[in-house]
């Protein structure tokens, strides 16, 4: 499993739930947990790093929909 896998798919299952109590913050998840909750993506990992290894946790925006976790690119190359 890849890491962090797990902290992801435990946000996916629990999506709703999350959305509807923190709309909008920074969630940082390990071990199927919700360790705090913060208004900043960068204050999230400085307050978590404090008391967990960088890369043991994940930091996930959370908002309806797929917009926070996937990303989408446009190129202005013609193909015609």
């Amino acid at each position: 499993m890849a890491k962090l896998e797990k902290e992801f798919e435990y946000y996916l299952s629990h999506q709703d739930e999350f959305v509807k109590i923190y709309n909008g913050k920074y969630i940082v998840i390990k071990d199927d947990k919700v360790l705090g909750v913060y208004n900043s993506e960068f204050e999230a990992i400085t307050e978590t790093i404090k008391q967990h290894e960088l890369g043991t946790f994940l930091v996930q925006k959370c908002e309806k929909g797929d917009e926070a976790y996937s990303q989408h690119f446009h190129s202005r190359v013609s193909f015609a």
